[in-house]
């Protein structure tokens, strides 16, 4: 069997690539949307990509799988209730796919996403039992994923999901879909795990079924331009150009300095919270655009003008920062500290509250741990 982890630094993901030595075919699993790297590791082992897997309709990165099919002549698969608008071979529970002499088994998990999937690995040349997973965005290394929309019914799922793949024996490896990003708030940050491991020390899944159901059923912040990579991973549109990216430097301002920089830059003020984050206080003059909407609204922004982007603490806004200016808008600054440090400060604020807000859809949902 040959099995290579692939890290994206930049989105926090990781893909994998699956093949037999034997057969020489391959599967990539949830492949980013720079596909060269899976078709030059194949080109260099000799190997024949056969399928390309989502384990999910992923919401913070536009995926690489139908592009990947485009140059390797490989199949797109998803679980069967996956509401795409293009071609895929359908997944099944417990349905097993043959790669040479590996076999890779498919659980439905749904939680994270309805038609989530995790993939069971087995050599049995090696041994008959399993001996990886991986978990999508269901089991993390010390999280699990949360609910796209929040919710008691998918934080239910969630939790049965959870529960299924804490079944695998303890040695099983385990191998999530991030290591840090928009999906899970405590993540550890290491890239894999096993199964007991995440047993014993996963602080989520000690939680009683009522207790996990709470914890998950807040909705998290949504990922930075979301409504345009769900569009695109969906076949309703292709904004590829809407992937978030990283530029090498990027302006920060802080609290500080920026009650004093406002009254002299003619800058607009742009608030990246959810909309009930805004409300309940933000800068003066404030515009309120979600982090999951900026793509989306674009047209609402002009690139010659001056922007103090906004959030919590500080990362959503230079996540937003770095993008705009990957996309060509060199006047935008991010306010270090944001608006809890702005008001703690005792600066004024507008909104009905007055007051920091908790951080019930903060920045943390954007760190993992580091």
């Amino acid at each position: 069997m040959y099995f290579k982890q692939i890290l994206n630094e930049d989105a926090g993901c990781s893909s994998y690539v699956i093949a037999s030595r034997e057969s020489k075919e391959a599967v990539v699993v949830d492949p980013a949307l720079d596909v060269s790297q899976y078709v030059e590791l194949a080109r260099r082992r000799d190997f024949h990509i056969v399928l390309a897997i989502d384990t999910h309709i992923h919401a913070d990165h536009i995926s690489g799988a139908r592009l990947l099919a485009e140059q390797t002549g490989a199949q797109v698969a998803m679980h069967e209730s996956a509401d795409v608008l293009f071609p895929i071979r359908k997944l099944s529970d417990r349905e097993v796919i043959p790669l040479g002499q590996l076999k890779l088994e498919v659980w439905h998990t749904p939680g994270h996403r309805p038609e989530g999937i995790s993939l069971l690995v087995t050599n049995p040349p090696r041994g008959e039992s399993v001996s990886l997973v991986i978990t999508g965005d269901s089991l993390f290394v010390g999280d699990v994923g949360r609910p796209d929309f929040g919710g008691t019914e998918g934080a239910s799922q969630q939790y049965d999901s959870v529960q299924r793949l804490l079944g695998l024996d303890d040695y099983v490896e385990v191998f999530p879909a991030h290591f840090e990003g928009s999906c899970g708030k405590g993540m550890c940050g290491r890239p894999s795990s096993t199964i007991g491991f995440e047993r014993r020390f996963n602080p989520m899944v000690q939680l009683t079924r009522p207790d996990f159901t709470e914890a998950m059923s807040e909705a998290p912040a949504k990922p930075l331009n979301m409504t345009a990579i769900l569009a695109t991973n969906r076949g309703e549109a292709d904004l590829s150009w809407a992937e978030p990216k990283v530029v090498e430097s990027v302006d920060l301002l802080e609290v500080s300095e920026a009650a004093s920089w406002l009254t002299t830059e003619p800058a607009t003020v742009i608030d990246v919270r959810e909309p009930p984050e805004f409300a309940a206080g933000h800068l003066p003059g404030a515009i309120s655009m979600p982090q999951s909407d900026v793509a989306s609204r674009l047209d609402e922004l002009d690139r010659n003008e001056k922007y103090l982007v906004a959030c919590a603490g500080g990362v959503r806004s230079l996540r937003v920062v770095h993008f705009l200016k990957s996309i060509g808008f060199a006047r935008v600054v991010s306010l270090a500290g944001g608006t809890d440090g702005w008001i703690s400060a005792g600066l004024a604020v507008e909104g009905a509250g007055k007051v920091a807000l908790p951080h019930s859809g903060s920045d943390r949902y954007f760190h993992g741990s580091r």
